[in-house]
């Protein structure tokens, strides 16, 4: 049984062409992708409840998982609730989401060959996004809210010296522009209250991601919101394993899941195998 979310499919439903999933030379559509797992799984016996979890209780078996006021238990457990970026929190965002506004430079940089671009951000991440745009773009121009970065030294100093990278200071976007698609920003120093707009193809957010484990706060050891994990899909918690965004908060990418996904489920048929189940008493909700 998949206990999918109400809006199932995460990250990928937002994305528009997946250039760089293996297999699909010509890239795929992400809400097309995930609709193909999701045909795959259900394939191979898979149950589906696109339903959000609200409560766990893994302290004693069989496990048992609250959500929409049902509850299911189960001898083993996947998480993999992935993880949203953090968003600006402006209106004009939602609209621009697949139209220009991105938060995967590795998954969309292609798309901006010669084009110009602005990355809102100032840490490692921020810094990785822009150095790695520049192979495609033109130039690359990082908004920054305050007058120096938080990146480690390295990474500055590879943006410092890269000539198709500019920043602005003190700054930060108060608004997306365009009509179908993004055509540029509002920005407003924070300094001197002075407002301009900054043309450009598109903009990328790099202010980091957040976890979706906030029902899992007391119930597992949680890190910044990332579940700790030993061996990348293990807990301390026999037949409870992890895959995904939710504990990898150095990839995330749409293969990486999928391997640490594969991992999990190999992990959890193993532990399953010890157990004898009587089939006859299998219900819907077990």
């Amino acid at each position: 049984m998949v206990i999918a979310g109400f809006q199932a499919g995460g990250q990928l439903l937002d994305t528009t062409t997946v250039e760089n999933y293996p297999g699909f030379p010509e890239g795929i559509q992400g809400p097309e992708l995930i609709d193909r797992f999701r045909k795959q799984a259900v394939k191979f016996g898979a149950r589906f409840v696109d339903e959000d979890v609200t409560d766990v209780d893994f302290s004693k078996r069989p496990f048992t998982i609250k959500a929409a006021g049902k509850e299911y238990q189960a001898n083993s457990v996947i998480i993999a609730t992935g993880a949203s970026p953090r968003m600006l929190g402006l209106e004009s965002e939602k609209k621009f989401i697949g139209r220009g506004i991105s938060t995967c430079a590795t998954c969309d940089a292609p798309f901006y060959k010669n084009k110009n671009v602005v990355v809102v951000g100032g840490g490692d991440t921020a810094m990785e996004d822009a150095d790695f745009i520049t192979k495609f773009a033109d130039q690359v121009t990082i908004i920054h809210r305050r007058d120096q970065f938080r990146a480690s030294k390295i990474m500055q100093e590879r943006i410092f010296d890269n000539k198709k990278i500019k920043i602005v200071w003190n700054s930060e976007v108060q608004e997306i522009l365009g009509d179908t698609k993004v055509s540029g920003v509002k920005i407003k120093n924070s300094k001197t209250g002075e407002e301009s707009t900054l043309n450009c193809d598109g903009i990328f957010i790099a202010i980091g991601f957040e976890p979706n484990t906030k029902f899992l706060e007391g119930k597992i050891p949680l890190e910044h919101g990332y579940i700790v994990t030993k061996d990348e899909i293990k807990t301390d918690i026999e037949g409870l394993y992890i895959a995904g965004d939710d504990a990898d908060f150095k990839y995330r990418q749409a293969a990486t899941a999928v391997g640490s996904g594969v991992k999990a489920a190999l992990e959890a048929r193993a532990y399953l195998q010890q157990f004898k189940f009587d089939e006859s008493k299998n219900k819907d909700n077990k």
